[in-house]
């Protein structure tokens, strides 16, 4: 009986415990936050991460009562801006906008200053805008399938052009020689700009372009699009073909964003951040203004999140291996 009585006390004294080391985190994320926010975002004032930053940082000062503020750390292909935000406080007082930048630079980059997996934690996927295979209209192909074979009769004819090495429409056109079994060119830009310029001008054949940048081109006419590599077709462009129903598969790339918190940052705060910004994702003036960027919410739960960074760095580290891309 005496043995029964103190296996008892063990178990209340471990029940209380549990209950007094849960209580200040919970009561940390009902006050939280009692402070303005910082938002870490490692591009230039005006960009597409930028624009979208600005526009939830917005929306969630009016759910969270108190200042969202973004930083802006241009620089190193974000780099500079994730590696400060790993070493932030993780206190929930410090966020960052990360992009598919955190998923490719682990596999090209041997020292980024942050582990994307260990230095964070994942909140929720804000955006996603899917890229779109181009080519300039004097490339005689009008098909994925004629284009490969086309890239396969002419070995180095096709050049794809990039924003710069490293970057999504570099990875892109890596995975589409890897999947088609072709050996493109690849042509770095410096600037997702003068890439697309060259693409118009016929310097260079094609290459993988994000909606929002070649939907106006490709419905001028200066364009042919032939493929967007999305699970579904877009609205904007429902008779261009996902590049599944194009023939090549397991090839999804999509620009997108997503709100990580450095390590650590109580769970209980994570969560509440992400089902307030779930509740500004499904805002209807906030889908519209992303329907009018050739993007979509995301939204989710932080576990949904990191299940798709996981898939994101497998892809790119394939990429990366079987392509040898190292940039450092």
């Amino acid at each position: 009986m005496l043995t029964l009585l103190k296996k008892s006390l063990v178990a209340v004294t471990a029940i209380a415990t549990v209950g007094l080391i849960g209580s200040p985190a919970q009561a940390q994320a009902d006050n939280y936050p009692d402070r303005p926010i910082r938002l870490l975002v490692g591009f230039a004032p005006g960009g597409a991460t930028d624009i979208v930053a600005r526009l939830l940082a917005a929306e969630l000062e009016k759910k969270l009562g108190q200042p969202v503020v973004v930083a802006n750390r241009a620089g190193g292909g974000s780099n500079i801006a994730a590696a400060e935000a790993a070493r932030a406080t993780p206190d929930g007082y410090s966020l960052f906008m990360g992009t598919i930048a955190q998923t490719i630079g682990p596999a090209i980059y041997s020292n980024l200053g942050y582990d994307t997996k260990k230095d964070f934690a994942p909140i929720i996927q804000t955006m996603a805008s899917p890229s779109i295979l181009v080519i300039n209209p004097d490339v005689p192909a009008t098909t994925v399938a004629e284009l490969i074979q086309w890239a396969k009769d002419n070995p180095g004819t096709l050049t794809m052009a990039s924003s710069g090495a490293g970057g999504s429409p570099h990875m892109a056109s890596e995975l589409l020689n890897i999947r088609a079994g072709i050996d493109s060119l690849h042509v770095p830009y410096r600037g997702a700009g003068p890439a697309m310029n060259d693409v118009l001008a016929g310097v260079v054949s094609g290459g993988f372009k994000t909606a929002t940048a070649a939907i106006p081109q490709i419905e001028a006419g200066n364009i042919r699009a032939l493929a967007v590599a999305a699970p579904e077709r877009l609205p904007q462009l429902p008779d261009v073909p996902t590049m599944e129903e194009a023939g090549v598969s397991d090839f999804l790339v999509t620009s997108w964003n997503g709100l990580f918190a450095p390590a650590g940052t109580p769970q209980a705060i994570i969560d509440k951040l992400a089902r307030v910004t779930a509740e500004v994702l499904t805002q209807p003036e906030i889908v519209e203004d992303f329907k009018n960027r050739a993007a979509v919410p995301v939204g989710g739960t932080p576990d949904d999140f990191v299940k798709f960074i996981d898939s994101e760095l497998a892809k790119w580290e394939e990429v990366a291996r079987e392509a040898q891309i190292k940039l450092d």
